[in-house]
């Protein structure tokens, strides 16, 4: 193919949610000519992957997107999906992103020349710069034993649960509880399912301390602002569970154990099938324990803060369990337990197979500080603690783009200097 026949960008950028266009914004500020490719719709995963109960679990004030802040009614609210799809639809409105939709980028590789080659379904481009806003949610993790799992129980992956009527009559085992997986368990019970739940590791948190959204001391103690260089865990960080909670109904804490009293049954961690029945590790009482030690250790750093700075605040508290398990099940019979359905809720692993370009580590994650990898002109964006807590969020993708742009801009500008010259 001959490549002066093929058109030729300054920056392609493939992904168009958030990231993308947080992205296309700031190229635009600068007048950097660029294109955004998107597989599916822009915004395709809010459409399409998003329950019909989600909600946001950040209060709406935090939601700042380049040119678009939140400008509702509610700021202390928490939208509710369509809101969500509405504030998201205004800010491609301001961008208004030169995109393709529906268009696969299925190989980038570098040029000898410099640059790269970028082939999509659509054709090729080449680009001085390739900006990876595809986030790191793509593969659904579901474990190889869900194979052996009756034909009649119904499986499903988070991304594709929307409400209780998709599923048979009958109970539902949920798997994990992660943010997904706590409150599609949640949203289960409420619309009266029998639910069983196994228990991973994830940490929770309050929604209100002392008068405000935990959130809200979060940000006035600075923990937003912390870089993952900063943080204690260091880029262990980006390998954390989210804490479970919710801002459903205005927003309250997930207490597992108060659903436990209401009838909901909780198991450790799935580990296999035998044959007939469910396998659990015997470590609900532990995972139980840890998280509430996570709740009560930030309502304790609040506590400390408050303290400090001489606020006038409510009481503070400590929350002490309002259930236990009384011994532990280590395996369910699935013809007994009535289970008709399973809902996969145990996280996703990312695809950058499309990136034939040196940017990884051994575990096959991309390599950078603060999305600027070591290869000149691979740049990674919306990844969760790309650089701070806000990264793979509304609050803070945008600070982050323009960061990423700000080094584009500078990179063109050393090469037309080194042209000059």
């Amino acid at each position: 193919m001959n490549e002066n026949l093929i058109q030729h960008y300054p920056v392609v950028i493939v992904g168009g949610g958030q990231a993308g266009l947080s992205t296309s914004y700031h190229l635009r500020a600068r007048g950097i000519d660029h294109l955004v490719f998107e597989k599916h719709k822009a915004m395709h995963s809010w459409q399409t992957q998003r329950w019909d109960n989600f909600c946001l679990v950040t209060p709406n004030w935090q939601c700042d997107l380049p040119g678009h802040s939140y400008a509702g009614p509610d700021p202390d609210g928490f939208m509710k999906k369509d809101e969500i799809l509405a504030y998201l639809d205004g800010f491609r409105a301001v961008v208004e992103p030169p995109i393709r939709e529906g268009v696969s980028v299925r190989r980038v590789t570098p040029r000898a020349e410099g640059g790269f080659h970028v082939s999509t379904t659509s054709g090729e481009v080449t680009a001085d710069n390739v900006v990876v806003a595809s986030g790191g949610y793509h593969e659904p993790i579901v474990p190889r034993m869900a194979e052996r799992l009756p034909a009649s129980i119904r499986q499903i992956q988070s991304a594709d649960y929307r409400n209780a009527d998709q599923l048979p009559e009958g109970g539902v085992l949920v798997v994990g509880s992660g943010q997904s997986g706590a409150q599609i368990a949640e949203d289960l019970h409420l619309a009266g399912r029998k639910v069983h739940l196994a228990v991973g590791n994830a940490p929770r948190c309050a929604r209100f301390y002392r008068g405000r959204d935990v959130v809200a001391w979060l940000a006035d103690m600075g923990y937003y602002e912390m870089s993952v260089d900063q943080h204690p865990l260091r880029e262990g960080v980006r390998d954390n569970t989210n804490h479970y909670v919710t801002g459903r109904d205005g927003g309250r804490d997930i207490d597992l154990r108060k659903f436990a009293l209401e009838g909901m049954e909780l198991y450790g961690a799935l580990r296999d099938y035998d044959g007939a029945g469910l396998v659990f590790d015997t470590g609900l009482a532990q995972a139980l324990d840890d998280a509430d030690r996570t709740y009560n250790g930030i309502n304790a750093a609040i506590d400390k803060y408050i303290a400090e700075n001489g606020i006038e605040a409510p009481a503070p508290s400590v929350y002490a369990p309002v259930w236990r398990p009384a011994g532990e099940r280590g395996r369910l019979d699935l013809a007994a337990s009535g289970i008709s359905a399973i809902v996969w809720c145990i996280g996703f692993r990312p695809d950058f197979r499309w990136l034939d370009v040196p940017v990884f580590n051994g575990a096959g994650h991309p390599q950078h500080r603060r999305g600027v990898t070591q290869r000149e002109g691979v740049y990674f964006i919306g990844l969760p603690w790309l650089h701070t807590w806000g990264s793979g969020r509304f609050g803070a993708v945008g600070r982050d783009a323009a960061h990423i742009v700000g080094h584009i801009a500078a990179r063109a500008e050393g090469a037309l200097q080194g042209s000059a010259a």
